[in-house]
């Protein structure tokens, strides 16, 4: 009896310890250097925004943290790398709004979305709807009656199909009523530079980049789309306050990681964000930026995700955009 005893247990001992040494591992997480993938290439705002993030959180967890550029695909790519890697804590994304764009737009991505974990939202990035100051437009309402006394004869600029930009304003169309013609340029500031030469009559930016062209009085902005002004353009409405009711479009950066974490893991590194995140040389940084610092949890952030996803879809739907 006793000897059966012993052998149960030393079975059951064997059974456990593979789920002891990783609880274990865990918990002594991080014990080697951490790869940061950046699904985008080097000098745009969410790579900067990764360089910020980076060297804090390698001192709030004692590890170097390696930013890994993977662009292509708008973005896919890297959202791709991310999702395939091992869910140890080792690899983790900076996400962007690709990860809840994408969805809507493509049948068929390289990963699936529900391989991707949020672990913390940090950033907000206005998106901002200017005209030519020469247009004589000064707000919303005034460019909606122009648009809707003249079907199909204004256009906007975008950075391309799919995009953030390309899609703001295809929620303005939903919501306003107004038949306006997509132009897409080579980039944002080709589009920029169409909109000032008069070759376009709108277009929605994100607000970092306009911004200098705002305060030199090349353009004039009309509404920000976040919930709230913006504190780099604080006598500007928010398209809600301007009068479409329910707008909300920003563009965003966090942290994700592949799914599944082990829980230990995944508190660690949302406490230790949470902290970078509240430093004042943080914020400071991020507001210099032009984007709003911004803290939300793991699981807030997977309630935003879930409701822009759903929003892009419907705008998807109505302006039949299809990118496979």
């Amino acid at each position: 009896m006793q000897r059966r005893n012993w052998i149960a247990a030393a079975a059951a001992l064997v059974a456990i310890s593979p789920f002891m040494a990783r609880t274990a591992s865990a918990q002594a997480w991080p014990t080697r250097p951490i790869k940061l993938v950046v699904p985008f290439p080097p000098g745009g705002l969410i790579d900067n925004m990764a360089r910020l993030v980076a060297p804090k959180l390698a001192l709030e967890l004692g590890q170097p943290i390696v930013i890994d550029n993977k662009p292509g695909a708008g973005g896919n790519l890297g959202a791709a790398e991310a999702a395939r890697a091992a869910a140890d804590g080792y690899t983790l994304l900076m996400a962007s709004p690709p990860l809840t764009i994408s969805p809507a737009l493509y049948s068929k991505l390289p990963y699936k979305p529900e391989q991707i974990a949020p672990v913390a939202l940090l950033g907000r990035v206005p998106n901002v709807l200017v005209v030519n100051p020469a247009a004589g437009i000064n707000t919303v309402a005034e460019l909606t009656a122009r648009a809707l006394s003249k079907p199909g004869q204004l256009n906007y600029a975008s950075n391309g199909q799919g995009t953030s930009l390309h899609l703001s304003a295809e929620l303005y169309k939903s919501q306003s009523g107004a038949f306006v013609t997509h132009i897409p340029y080579r980039g944002a500031a080709a589009g920029l530079t169409g909109l000032m030469a008069g070759e376009v009559n709108m277009m929605f930016d994100n607000l970092p980049s306009a911004l200098g062209l705002i305060n030199g009085g090349k353009l004039k902005a009309l509404a920000v789309t976040t919930p709230q002004r913006s504190s780099a353009l604080p006598n500007v409405p928010t398209m809600e306050e301007a009068g479409m009711k329910g707008y909300q479009v920003f563009a965003w950066f966090g942290v994700a990681a592949p799914a599944g974490l082990p829980a230990p893991v995944a508190q660690k590194l949302e406490q230790a964000l949470e902290r970078v995140a509240k430093q004042p040389e943080v914020q400071a940084a991020i507001q210099k930026a032009g984007a709003e610092p911004t803290w939300v949890n793991a699981q807030g952030m997977a309630n935003f995700m879930q409701a822009d996803t759903a929003q892009w879809k419907k705008v998807a739907s109505f302006a039949k955009i299809t990118l496979d």
